[in-house]
């Protein structure tokens, strides 16, 4: 049984970065809504309770039994959840003179296991309305601020498990040697052993698939992207050809990625199908300018033309989908799901429409374990680290109208840009990189003829989770030499600019 630590949400925007300091540590975690209920069972090593946007003396804060759970198992209480542990033992916490925000330096009381190796003046990040200004009887302070009297704490001896209070965040960048506390609480307080390794990860899952599988057969959308492709290679390791594997050519991809796609899919020993469908969604968008027409559009024409394929699979008894952790934790989060994913994301409707259950090795993943868990796979670099691609494709890169005529120039033109980052190693130091054909024509001169022909948009953003992103700062140089290549080379043409909006106000994709 793996070992897992459990972090309880009480809503903070940082919950999901404490479950990635811990599953860096190789320690597995789940997030669960702090109103939950949950067993405690043997698996289950300790317990982080997060930050929050409510204070503890709001009328109807977020409270959860502290002492039922120290009496089996160690606590972390993390801001809020510091402030809460305070509060439910007899501590006093108050509104703090000024809101404390920011870079903070600790100042260490004594050398306390969850602290061992912690530097004096070691810098960590605030972020918190109310302050302890009292610890309970039967708790000591650990270390202190310039601005607040109690930065960490712990509850002393007794015959309960550890409890420990952090007043600031271990778990953002700007902690500097916060993922050491987090270790020290999950190693030397928890007693985790870290051996939940991708290797780890990828041999209990195949054993998990062939348990929940069995003789069955399981059908699959797979569309190029890393998630689904990660997805699939795990379910055929475990029931092989039992996989059926549809990849739709929807007419709007990259060039020749349909064809690549496949290749690689062959190479990894995937059964696969590759379905032309192009000129079906070119008839269906004809005509279609608005940008939710056309992902509705191409979402519906996807379902039916997979359904018509899946059909023929009689013996299908599951459908295998890409599903990773951030999604789950949507759709279980503290408030309840606050968007709805997006149609193209996944087939939706289709599981209960053709009584399929469901499948989905990665849903317990956040993307860059994803990555991990391929590399350890065999799959190609290239495929692992591909930039994100959105459902609809190149539909939503072309403004305006869709035609084959438009699809061809923009394919030829993102070419020429994706390639030309990869040639001068800029692409992994961006998170997505595009081109978008705009719905402008412009005059231009090439030799002694005038022309009056298309202009491309160049978008290239950094970002850590897609959430937000900047624009990537990207060479003039490099800028300049694209826009040779592209107006040079693509026949329809003229013009090239670069889009230097971050995310927000501005997103990522133009439509």
């Amino acid at each position: 049984m793996t070992e897992k630590i459990l972090i309880l949400d009480f809503g903070s925007q940082y919950t999901q970065l404490i479950a990635r300091a811990v599953r860096e540590a190789n320690v597995y975690c789940e997030i669960i809504p702090y109103h939950k209920p949950f067993d405690i069972d043997s698996s289950i090593k300790g317990v982080i309770l997060s930050g929050s946007p409510f204070s503890v003396n709001d009328e109807k804060a977020p409270e959860v039994d502290i002492l039922r759970i120290i009496n089996r198992l160690p606590v972390l209480g993390v801001c809020y959840g510091a402030q809460l542990t305070a509060k439910a033992f007899g501590g006093k916490v108050d509104k703090s003179n000024k809101r404390e925000y920011g870079r903070a330096k600790l100042t260490k009381k004594q050398d306390d296991v969850l602290l061992h190796n912690i530097s004096n003046d070691s810098q960590v990040w605030m972020s918190h309305s109310d302050s302890i200004t009292g610890i309970p009887e039967g708790f000591e302070i650990l270390a202190t601020t310039e601005s607040i009297p109690v930065a960490a704490f712990k509850k002393n001896g007794g015959d309960t498990q550890p409890l420990y209070g952090l007043q600031f965040h271990p778990e953002v960048y700007h902690s500097t040697e916060g993922k050491l506390i987090i270790h020290n609480f999950l190693v030397n307080i928890c007693g985790c052993k870290q051996d939940w390794t991708p290797a780890s990860f990828v041999h209990e899952t195949i054993e998990q698939l062939k348990k929940q599988i069995g003789d069955a057969h399981v059908i699959m959308a797979l569309s190029g992207g890393v998630d689904s492709t990660v997805a699939a290679t795990l379910i055929s390791r475990a029931i092989g050809d039992r996989l059926h594997g549809i990849f739709v050519d929807n007419g709007v991809l990259r060039k020749d990625e349909f064809e690549q796609v496949l290749a690689t899919y062959q190479q990894l020993g995937l059964n696969v199908k590759g379905v032309n469908a192009k000129q079906l969604f070119y008839n269906e968008l004809k005509g279609k300018t608005d940008p939710e027409a056309k992902r509705k559009t191409i979402g519906k024409l996807f379902i039916d033309v997979f359904q018509q394929e899946a059909e023929q699979i009689k013996e299908a008894k599951f459908l295998g989908q890409g599903t990773i952790y951030p999604d789950v934790i949507e759709s279980v989060s503290v408030h309840g799901p606050s968007v709805t994913i997006k149609s193209h994301h996944n087939v939706g409707g289709l599981p209960e429409k053709m009584h399929l259950s469901l499948v989905e090795p990665l849903r317990l993943l956040f993307k860059d374990e994803v990555r991990k868990v391929g590399l350890e796979l065999g799959i190609p670099t290239d495929m692992i680290n591909r930039h994100p691609f959105p459902g609809p494709g190149l539909a939503i890169r072309i403004l305006g109208e869709i035609t084959e005529e438009k699809v061809q120039l923009l394919q030829a033109a993102d070419h020429i840009y994706i390639q030309g980052l990869k040639d001068n190693n800029l692409y992994t130091q961006v998170w997505q990189a595009g081109a978008i054909l705009l719905p402008v024509k412009s005059v231009g001169v090439m030799g002694d003829e005038r022309t009056y022909e298309f202009t491309v948009a160049l978008r290239a953003v950094t970002s850590v989770d897609g959430m937000t992103a900047d624009w990537a700062h990207l060479p003039y140089e490099f800028l300049a030499n694209m826009s040779n290549e592209i107006i040079n080379n693509v026949r329809g043409i003229n013009r090239v600019v670069y889009d230097i909006s971050s995310k927000p106000p501005a997103t990522i994709e133009w439509e």
